[in-house]
């Protein structure tokens, strides 16, 4: 089965099928494209930018109107009688459990997890190791690991690297903060290092805090986990971080 689709979808008729392929939009070369990896002339290599759920009861804006597709200001999802203005305001009560944050926190199991993705051959990852493993928050975390391929040919594997605030943060597990991608023959190992940089644009070791306005950087244990997708982690050690200031404006 080959999906052509521009997100998540359900897939009642999965047990009847082979395999799935899912192309997204693969543009005007997607017949040559599709040919050489369903022949097996080019190895698949792409991961889930996403959480495909089992079933719609899945998803946080199940079962409430507010959330999905949004109300009014009478509550309800028609539009009042003569209103040419006004639009539906959504609730998006699920906070920060969002995407995959929404299934680990409601122990939800998934169709397909974030970041999964197949290949026809087989990898391992391990000798994860952390350098260093107490910093401050403006120092660059070195993430080494060796890949391999276990499998009887060639591939390419994307191994990703996600990180857990400490609880006294209130942020959800595992967020992605990097990634590696790595062709391999079969049997071969290559050493891999992925580098967290604590100054990047998408702050990877703090949270926003609506009251001060900044960017806060915990103090204590991080989590650093390594897999092929958000639940399958092959390893996983810690950090400890002593933050340089209370604070990360940004700067």
């Amino acid at each position: 089965m080959v999906l052509e689709t521009g997100s998540a979808v359900l897939m009642p008729w999965l047990s009847q099928v082979k395999s799935v392929l899912e192309a997204w939009y693969p543009g005007v070369q997607q017949g040559p494209a599709l040919a050489a990896l369903l022949f097996g002339d080019a190895d698949p290599s792409g991961h889930l930018p996403v959480t495909f759920p089992q079933s719609t009861a899945d998803l946080p804006t199940a079962g409430s109107a507010a959330q999905n597709p949004g109300v009014f200001a009478n509550g309800s999802t028609v539009r009042p009688a003569g209103d040419r203005t006004s639009i539906r305001q959504v609730d998006y009560t699920e906070g920060l459990e969002s995407g995959h944050s929404w299934y680990d926190a409601q122990g939800i199991a998934p169709l397909f997890p974030f970041g999964y993705g197949l290949s026809y051959t087989t990898f391992t990852a391990d000798h994860l190791q952390l350098t260093p493993t107490t910093v401050q928050d403006t120092k660059p975390i070195r993430v080494r690991f060796k890949l391999t391929n276990t499998g009887q040919r060639a591939g390419t594997q994307v191994e990703q690297v996600y990180l857990t605030l400490p609880a006294s943060s209130g942020e959800p597990p595992k967020r992605l903060v990097g990634w590696a991608r790595v062709t391999l023959d079969p049997g071969r190992s290559q050493n891999v290092e992925v580098v967290i940089d604590p100054t990047s644009a998408d702050h990877p070791l703090s949270y926003y805090d609506s009251g001060s306005q900044s960017w806060v950087t915990p103090s204590g244990t991080y989590a650093v986990s390594l897999g092929s997708s958000v639940d399958n982690i092959d390893q996983t050690d810690t950090i400890t971080v002593h933050p340089s200031g209370s604070a990360n404006n940004g700067k």
